[in-house]
């Protein structure tokens, strides 16, 4: 998806694959919690999930905010 490599590009590139909540509109905000049914949209988060598939951080950010490279990298390092 463009605004995910937009963005990815913009943290200086990220080594890990993004999520996009694109099709079906909203299921994974849903079933993590995040989606903002007034507007429609998920909220910004941001998550890292070992390979067994458990979240190991989980973070929400306020609107307008986004996590930074150097935040997510440590917590990838915590692996």
């Amino acid at each position: 998806m463009p605004s995910l490599k937009g963005w990815a590009d913009f943290l200086g590139g990220v080594p890990f694959p993004l999520l996009s909540d694109f099709w079906p509109h909203g299921a994974v905000g849903k079933a993590f919690g995040i989606f903002n049914e007034e507007r429609g949209i998920d909220k910004r988060a941001a998550y890292v999930i070992d390979a067994k598939g458990i979240i190991r951080y989980a973070k929400v950010y306020p609107q307008g905010a986004i996590p930074t490279s150097e935040e997510l990298l440590a917590e990838l390092k915590k692996l």
